[in-house]
């Protein structure tokens, strides 16, 4: 958030090929988009380094990101930390980043329920949560070499499985593979279930063959070891960071500190339909028609 955004020279140092004079005709680029909330510099680079430097690459992310935000207010609507809302989804499942980076410079975020009971599970504020400590680990850490997603699959049941939602899927894996401002290098599942194929099945159909390839579900938490250290991970996996229930209680607790910045920015953090130059978008044209969905059904 922009109180603890990073230093963009330090940025720029982590990565000295991404050249600050293409990145300030980027901020100069959305500043003259009449549909498009102003960016800082901070906010830009992220994207430019996001799409490896591809300024047109940019522009087209930085316009979908912030449509997407626009279009999908089960992820980016009242996000107020201190909601009902959301105290129960940080009472029911645990999101946390981890401190140490992969040997590759990798960034890893883990998640995984903590209240095993899939009554209390809901899959959009669960992902709303996950954005939003996204988002804010990502303005207070920078840009890194990539990021890894880790879902630890223990307490989870076919009673999960069933909340979870096609159209709710379909938005957040689009927003992922379009609009997400990292470089994702992985998508892990540990410690998975018997029922993972139900789970896979509702994924794959919104997954491009790039998101494929990165998908690792592993039945042996030793190859997930190849890709992440163990010593990085929290103690409970037998790692030397914190305990995961101590790390999430500093996660969601460095949430709320920012309340107020995540409710300024969920007003500015749109886009303007009315002033898009040519036709303006609607949820509906980017995600199709929810009424599409069959209802899931399992034995």
């Amino acid at each position: 958030m922009p109180s603890e955004i990073v230093n963009v020279d330090d940025e720029y140092a982590k990565f000295p090929e991404m050249k600050k004079e293409d990145v300030l005709k980027l901020v100069e680029w959305v500043r003259q988009q009449p549909h498009l909330p102003n960016l800082c510099e901070a906010y830009v680079i992220l994207f430019y380094h996001a799409c490896y430097y591809s300024s047109e690459q940019t522009k087209k992310t930085i316009d979908i990101h912030y449509t997407t935000r626009t279009h999908c207010p089960e992820f980016f609507a009242n996000c107020d930390p201190l909601s009902v809302e959301l105290e129960k989804v940080m009472r029911t499942v645990t999101i946390i980043p981890l401190d140490k980076a992969t040997p590759e410079g990798y960034r890893i975020i883990l998640a995984k329920v903590a209240d095993v009971d899939p009554s209390n599970f809901n899959f959009g504020e669960t992902m709303k949560l996950y954005t939003m400590v996204f988002d804010l680990w990502l303005y207070r850490e920078g840009i890194a070499s990539g990021h890894l997603m880790v879902m630890d699959m223990t307490g989870c049941s076919l009673g999960h499985v069933a909340r979870l939602g096609l159209m709710t899927m379909k938005k957040f894996l689009y927003f992922l593979q379009e609009a997400a401002a990292i470089r994702l290098m992985g998508l892990h599942y540990i410690n998975i279930v018997p029922f993972m194929d139900k789970v896979l099945a509702l994924m794959t159909p919104f997954m491009k063959k790039e998101l494929k390839s990165m998908l690792h579900v592993h039945s042996d938490i030793e190859t997930f070891y190849k890709f992440v250290p163990q010593k990085i991970m929290p103690a409970e996996y037998g790692g030397g960071e914190e305990d995961s229930s101590k790390l999430r209680e500093i996660t969601y607790q460095r949430v709320k500190d920012h309340r107020d910045k995540f409710i300024e920015l969920e007003k500015l953090f749109l886009v303007n339909e009315k002033l898009r130059p040519g036709k303006p978008k609607s949820a509906s044209a980017i995600f199709g028609v929810e009424g599409n969905f069959k209802k899931l059904d399992f034995d």
